[in-house]
C-alpha cells in the first residue's frame, strides 16, 4: 500500500472553511422575498377592504343626515298660513330651508367646513331637497393619494296633513 501525499495544513485549512461557507450559503431563506411580496400584496388589498368599507359607510352616514336634515327643515310651518287656510295643507316656511340644515348639521357635530356645504338645493311650500357633505381621512389609501374625501347625500322631505 502507498502511503497518501499529505496535504499542507494551509490548505487543510482552508478547504474546511470553504466547505463550512458553502455549508452555510444553502438555499435556507429563498422564500423571504416571496413573503415579503406576499405581505405587501396582503397589506394593499386589506387596506382597500377598510378604505372602501369606511367610504360606504360615510356615504350612507351623509344620506341619513340628510334625510334628518330634510325632515327637520320641513318641520318649519307657515303657522299663519296654515290657521288662515284651514281647508289647505300646511305649508313649509320654506325660506329658512338653508339656515335650518346649517343649524341641524351644526347640532349633528359636523366640522365648519361640512356645516357651511350643506345646504338646500331646491325648496317650496311643498318640498325641501337637502344636499349634505362630510369629510374623512381614509386610513390606509391616504398615504398614496393624500387629502381628505369628500362625500354627499341628498334626500327629499314632503310635507303632508293627514
Amino acid at each position: 500500500m502507498t502511503p497518501r501525499p499529505r496535504v499542507p495544513s494551509a490548505v487543510r485549512d482552508w478547504r474546511d472553511w470553504s466547505e463550512r461557507r458553502w455549508a452555510r450559503l444553502d438555499d435556507r431563506g429563498s422564500g423571504a422575498g416571496a413573503v415579503i411580496i406576499f405581505a405587501l400584496l396582503f397589506l394593499s388589498l386589506s387596506a382597500f377592504v377598510i378604505d372602501g368599507g369606511m367610504s360606504i359607510s360615510k356615504r350612507e352616514r351623509a344620506a341619513d343626515i340628510a334625510e334628518q336634515a330634510a325632515r327637520y327643515a320641513a318641520q318649519d310651518i307657515d303657522l299663519e298660513a296654515l290657521y288662515g287656510n284651514a281647508a289647505g295643507g300646511a305649508p313649509i316656511n320654506f325660506q329658512n330651508c338653508d339656515a335650518r340644515v346649517k343649524a341641524f348639521a351644526q347640532e349633528m357635530g359636523m366640522s365648519a367646513a361640512d356645516t357651511g356645504a350643506s345646504h338646500c338645493v331646491a325648496a317650496n311650500a311643498d318640498e325641501v331637497q337637502v344636499e349634505v357633505q362630510l369629510t374623512y381621512s381614509p386610513v390606509f389609501t391616504g398615504l398614496f393619494y393624500g387629502g381628505d374625501v369628500t362625500v354627499r347625500g341628498e334626500a327629499v322631505a314632503e310635507n303632508e296633513v293627514g
